[in-house]
């Protein structure tokens, strides 16, 4: 019964401000969740969750030494975290800082006409590459700019092209070897160095490029376009996962999703499949 009537007194003092306490609270814990739960990172929290769990059953039982390691562990658990998450963490901080939801639509109203024209070009160009297995990365810069990636490859800066972004991964041609980054509809670099997809597990799986491809779009909102080069199919990866065995329509639609729209729906494509791969 006082255990009743200490839940009833809570109610008798509960007002908008602490439901609005509580429903900033519940957003902040599923803005975690979602964020985490198709990265690395979730694998890393569960472990996280099992130390503590673990610290709980040491202290239930008296494990003395036990309790003194944990107690250790997690006083210095925010800096631990800080390293663990890193690439999480800058991530989701170029994300917050990005750009505002109304200046992400004033873009889309201005350059969505343009935007459309580019990937109707892009993809035609994409698949001709494709028919050859010409090997090819393209990277569209969002809201996160790419400025430190740039600097690793060559400015070209002209208007794009189909043609021209042929003519850059001619297997013969000087700046093939390398990802180009699309800004602003132009084509804005060639022959850039992208940080690779550390995760051992895919290591058999995955070719350079598509490891490439999964690791910047890890750090930042890009969208990357990949060929394979043994296959000639087609891939696109987005916040860490991989998409692939595009046809022409599927593609226009997805880039049309990602570029124009600024949709993150990836529920109807075609996740990464090992069997694939090259």
């Amino acid at each position: 019964m006082e255990w009743l009537k200490h839940i009833l007194r809570l109610f008798t003092v509960f007002d908008f401000f602490d439901f609005l306490d509580i429903a900033c609270l519940t957003i902040v814990i599923f803005s975690v969740y979602q964020f985490i739960k198709e990265r690395r990172a979730g694998k890393l929290a569960l472990g996280v969750g099992l130390l503590f769990v673990s610290l709980i059953i040491c202290e239930a039982l008296n494990l003395h030494a036990m309790q003194f390691i944990f107690n250790n562990l997690f006083r210095s658990g925010i800096l631990i975290i800080a390293i663990i998450f890193q690439p999480e963490l800058r991530s989701a901080l170029e994300k917050v800082g990005g750009t505002s939801i109304k200046g992400i639509k004033n873009i889309s109203e201005r350059n969505g006409t343009l935007t459309g024209a580019l990937i109707e070009e892009f993809t035609e160009a994409v698949f001709d590459l494709a028919k050859t297995k010409t090997g090819a990365l393209i990277v569209f810069e969002r809201n996160t700019k790419l400025g430190d990636i740039i600097l690793t490859g060559t400015v070209v800066n002209a208007q794009f092209s189909g043609n021209l972004l042929k003519s850059i991964f001619f297997n013969k041609a000087p700046l093939h070897d390398g990802a180009v980054i699309i800004r602003n509809n132009r084509i804005h670099s060639a022959a850039c160095i992208l940080p690779l997809e550390p995760d051992r597990d895919l290591f058999r799986d995955l070719g350079t490029r598509h490891r490439a491809a999964i690791g910047i779009s890890e750090i930042s909102d890009c969208v990357a376009v990949v060929v394979s080069e043994e296959t000639g199919i087609v891939s696109i990866a987005h916040e860490g996962n991989i998409y692939r065995n595009f046809t022409k329509t599927s593609m226009k639609n997805t880039l049309q999703e990602y570029l124009i729209n600024g949709s993150s729906d990836s529920k109807k494509k075609v996740k990464f499949n090992s069997k694939n791969s090259d």
